[in-house]
């Protein structure tokens, strides 16, 4: 490795060494020191983007709620799908080893942060954390790409499946009406810009636990429509048997796999470990543990209730198997009106986390890290930039309504090699463990595995994005499923 890598290195240090445990030696008062002279450098080299970072004193609550937001959405609703291309057992065991492996990699990528961070480098960005620990240009380049086209795909799909609710919402109240999807697309995007002035990700942490309570109560909702639907006599007869092709059922069974990869990804862990105040060492694992009670409520419950209703027949939305194109609605229209609703906000929150990242790379240059973020220098840029940003990304989702499959692909080949990858290879090279420890040998075999998946789930989601492309229609009225 270059010598970037050389000197983060441990020498072997036994699995999962905590920084200040492991590096006794680094008082919390040089670490705090160590952040005020990142943040000094960050102000004399005029990068405002860190400098308005690095003003952040989150706690780990606050942390938790952002990584919430982060992994919790309405694609949770996807899951009942995910379980029918596997069947029970397997589609069960694939959501616990997935959730299992993410909280393990997220785990591993903070103790890397916590050890940096011990060492006076403290890194606010996934693709700064990269390059110095694998010493490599033509990484932080990749990081940049991939982190880009992930933040900006959801940005996009969210405002996108938010004017879907709203257009919904419009249609039962007005059957006939004349408003079209990129109409209730420009509305979002009016409310997201204005949202979007937040001037830092710490600010967004009340709107994130607001967020968590959304995730809450949407996925309580559909769960139990669910489970009236399929007590119900209008119910479709249950069939969870999968498809007669062995091939069908391969392709079918690593889409699944793909999904539940993008479900649990967030790819921003190191932006969102950046808004604790430091030194940030082991509080992002109380982070990670809220994070994860939160998922295991959200995510089994309504992939077992929506899998158990619908069987083989469920689609990739729960809400949308409640609403069938033939026959009556499966649940209440006020129930089914509220997790709509629910879903919309949520929509919003997501979409202003995962567009931190950009706004940060923009401010980087454009904003005076020497005046205050409120300042006229610093307002100016911040409402032109921001604005703008979220005009290309509705522009994008009114043009391409089909951008879901899109999305899909960017997934497949953007969280695994940032959420599963990445994480276990720079804990190796941090950390050293012995080429035989059981620590380096199932790092091993995550990376190997997951990169085999990755390559197999972008082949199935572009072999769905081509299905489905006598679909598409530029500036259609229907997001196309």
């Amino acid at each position: 490795m270059a010598a970037a890598a050389g000197h983060v290195h441990s020498g072997g240090s036994p699995f999962l060494v905590s920084p200040s445990s492991g590096h006794a030696a680094t008082p919390s008062s040089a670490i705090s020191s160590g952040s005020g002279r990142k943040k000094v450098e960050a102000a004399e080299t005029g990068d405002a983007g860190a400098a308005f970072v690095l003003e952040s004193k989150g706690t780990w609550l606050h942390a938790g709620f952002h990584l919430t937001t982060a992994m919790v959405g309405p694609t949770v609703l996807t899951l009942p799908y995910a379980l029918r291309g596997m069947g029970w057992a397997l589609g069960l065991s694939a959501l616990t080893a997935v959730a299992a492996v993410t909280f393990y990699t997220y785990f591993l990528m903070s103790r890397v942060l916590d050890h940096c961070e011990a060492h006076g480098r403290r890194h606010i960005r996934f693709r700064e954390l990269a390059a110095d620990v694998l010493g490599s240009g033509w990484v932080f380049y990749m990081v940049v790409t991939v982190q880009t086209a992930i933040n900006a795909g959801i940005t996009i799909g969210s405002i996108l499946l938010a004017g879907n609710c709203l257009q919904i919402m419009y249609s039962s109240l007005a059957p006939n009406g004349s408003l079209m999807l990129y109409h209730f697309i420009i509305i979002v995007a009016v409310v997201l810009s204005c949202l979007s002035q937040l001037p830092s990700f710490h600010s967004l942490r009340y709107i994130n636990l607001g967020s968590l309570l959304l995730s809450f109560g949407y996925t309580i909702l559909v769960s139990a429509a669910c489970i009236r639907a399929g007590v119900s006599s209008d119910a479709p007869a249950k069939d969870y048997s999968l498809s007669a092709s062995s091939s069908e059922r391969a392709f079918d069974a690593f889409l699944s796999i793909s999904i539940l990869a993008t479900v649990f990804g967030n790819g921003i862990l190191p932006e969102i470990q950046a808004t604790l105040a430091p030194p940030a060492a082991g509080k992002m694992v109380k982070a990670l543990v809220m994070c994860y009670t939160v998922a295991f409520f959200t995510f089994y419950l309504p992939a077992i209730t929506g899998y158990w209703a619908f069987g083989s027949k469920v689609q990739s939305n729960a809400l949308q198997s409640l609403m069938p194109d033939e026959g009556p609605p499966l649940a209440p229209t006020w129930l089914l009106g509220l997790a709509v609703v629910l879903v919309l906000l949520q929509l919003l929150a997501i979409g202003l986390v995962y567009s931190q990242v950009a706004y940060e790379i923009m401010e980087k240059g454009a904003a005076d890290a020497a005046r205050g973020r409120f300042s006229c220098r610093n307002l100016a840029p911040r409402v032109a930039l921001r604005t703008g940003y979220v005009a290309a990304c509705a522009l994008v989702a009114a043009a391409l309504p089909f951008f879901g499959d899109v999305v899909g692909v960017v997934g497949a080949v953007g969280f695994i090699p940032l959420d599963f990858v990445l994480p276990v290879v720079m804990y190796n090279v941090v950390f050293a463990p012995p080429r035989r420890s059981p620590v380096y040998l199932v790092n091993a075999v995550v990376m190997v595995v997951f990169v085999g998946v990755g390559v197999v789930g972008a082949f199935a989601s572009v072999r769905k994005l081509v299905l489905d492309a006598g679909q598409f229609k530029l500036f259609s009225d229907h997001v196309v499923d």
